[in-house]
C-alpha cells in the first residue's frame, strides 16, 4: 500500500463484464467470479473503480432479476471494497416497462456518466452493441452485414458524445462491443487446404450447414458451420500465444482509428467461453472466438494516462479469470494512473438529460464523485 501511495497520479481501474451467465447459474458462477474480480482490485488498489456490466440480471431477466440486489450487496461487501468511501450504482431493473427497458428484445444500448476525479472531468460510456445472429450470414461477405450494423451504432454513440450542444470531456468507452473477427477471412485461413460441402434444407433449399474437410488425411472434418455452430477441430489456435495471430482479422475498430484508441491486446479472445463451471479455459463451439469485450478511449483520454519513465508497469490492459469460468465472457480491464492536473478541469453542473434513441440513458452526474486521492471510490 505504501508503495502504491507513493506513486504519482491517481490509480484508476476500468472493468467491463457481460454478466448474463452469472444470473442464469448464480450458485456455481458468482462466487468464483467475485473472487477473481476482487483479486484484480487487490492487485491494482485503484483510487477510482468503474465496473460496466452488460446483461445484468441475466439473459432470462424476467426469471433472474430477483438475484440482482443480492449480487450487488455481495459485490460491494467484499474485503477488496471496504477501503472505498462511497459507491454509485446505476441499474435498469424495471423490465415490466417494456417501452423503456434497455431494448426489450436485445438488451443493447449505452449509458453515459460524467465524473470528476483529481479535478479532472471525464465521461464513462457503458456500451453493448449488436451480435452476430447467424454464423452463416456472417460468413457470406467481408466485412459482414453485422459489422456494418455495429459500425452505424457505434458511430451514433460517438456522435452523441461529441454533440456540440454539450460541453466536451475526455471519454472512455468500455463494454461488450460484440466485435467479431472477419468470419470469411478467418474461415478461409483456417481451412486453406479444405474442401467445402454445402448442406441445404430439403423443403426450402436454404443453406443450413457448411462442412470443411481436409483434401487428404481421410477427408477429416476441420470445421462445421451452422447458424449457431462454429465447431473447429483445434481450439488451441485461439489460445496459443493468446490467439494474437488472429488479431489481423479483428478489423471492426479500424473504421474508428481517428476517434478511438486502444492499447495493444495481449490476452486471448474474451468470448464465447464455456458456461460449465469446471471448464475455465474452454470455448463453446457456438461462435468463432473474438475480442468482444474492450476498453477504448478518445484521443484526449489517452493523454490522461500517466506513463511512468521508470520500469514500473503502470498501465495494464488484460482479462480476468484466465483459468476460471467467468461465464461466456471473460471480463476485461484497464488499469492506469491519471496524471496530476491532466485533462479538463471539473465544471460543477448537472449532467445532460437522457434520450430515447438506442436506449441512451444519461444519468445526472453525482457531485459526490468529485474527490482527490487517497479517498477511494467505486
Amino acid at each position: 500500500m505504501a508503495g502504491k501511495a507513493a506513486a504519482p497520479g491517481t490509480a484508476v481501474l476500468l472493468v467491463t463484464a457481460n454478466v448474463g451467465s452469472l444470473f442464469d447459474d448464480p450458485e456455481n458462477l458468482q462466487k468464483n467470479w467475485l473472487q477473481e474480480f476482487y483479486q484484480v482490485v487487490h492487485a491494482h488498489r485503484p483510487h477510482f473503480l468503474a465496473l460496466h456490466c452488460q446483461e445484468f440480471g441475466g439473459k432470462n431477466y424476467e426469471a433472474s432479476m430477483s438475484h440482482v440486489d443480492k449480487f450487488v450487496r455481495e459485490l460491494l461487501s467484499g474485503d477488496a471494497m471496504r477501503e472505498y468511501s462511497r459507491a454509485r450504482v446505476y441499474l435498469d431493473e424495471n423490465y415490466e416497462s417494456q417501452e423503456h427497458f434497455t431494448c426489450k428484445w436485445s438488451r443493447k444500448g449505452f449509458i453515459r456518466t460524467r465524473w470528476c476525479l483529481a479535478d479532472c472531468a471525464f465521461d464513462l460510456v457503458n456500451i453493448h452493441l449488436f451480435h452476430d445472429a447467424s454464423n452463416l450470414v456472417a460468413w457470406e461477405t467481408s466485412p459482414s452485414v453485422y459489422s456494418g450494423i455495429r459500425h452505424k451504432a457505434l458511430g451514433y454513440v460517438l456522435d452523441r458524445i461529441i454533440d456540440q450542444r454539450f460541453e466536451k470531456a475526455s471519454y472512455f468507452v468500455f463494454g461488450d462491443f460484440n466485435f467479431r473477427l472477419d468470419s470469411k477471412s478467418v474461415v478461409e485461413t483456417l481451412c486453406t487446404k479444405a474442401t467445402m460441402q454445402t448442406v441445404r434444407a430439403a423443403d426450402t433449399n436454404e443453406v443450413v450447414k457448411l462442412i470443411f474437410r481436409e483434401s487428404d488425411n481421410d477427408r477429416k472434418v476441420m470445421l462445421q458451420l451452422e447458424k449457431k455452430l462454429f465447431d473447429y477441430f483445434n481450439q488451441e489456435v485461439f489460445r496459443d500465444d493468446n490467439g494474437t495471430a488472429l488479431l489481423e482479422f479483428d478489423k471492426e475498430l479500424s473504421v474508428f482509428k481517428d476517434r478511438l484508441y486502444e492499447l495493444d491486446i495481449s490476452f486471448p479472445p474474451s468470448y464465447p467461453y464455456s458456461e460449465d463451471s469446471s471448464q475455465g479455459r474452454q470455448y463453446m463451439n457456438t461462435r468463432c472466438p473474438a475480442w468482444c469485450d474492450r476498453v477504448l478511449m478518445s484521443p484526449s483520454a489517452k493523454e490522461l494516462i500517466l506513463r511512468s519513465e521508470s520500469e514500473e508497469k503502470v498501465v495494464t490492459y488484460d482479462h480476468i479469470g484466465p483459468s476460471v469460468c467467468m461465464g461466456d465472457h471473460k471480463p476485461v480491464f484497464l488499469a492506469f494512473r491519471m496524471a496530476p492536473g491532466a485533462g479538463k478541469r471539473c465544471q460543477r453542473h448537472e449532467g445532460t438529460p437522457g434520450e430515447t434513441p438506442l436506449q441512451h440513458k444519461e444519468p445526472r452526474a453525482p457531485t459526490a464523485a468529485s474527490t482527490d486521492p487517497p479517498e477511494r471510490h467505486c
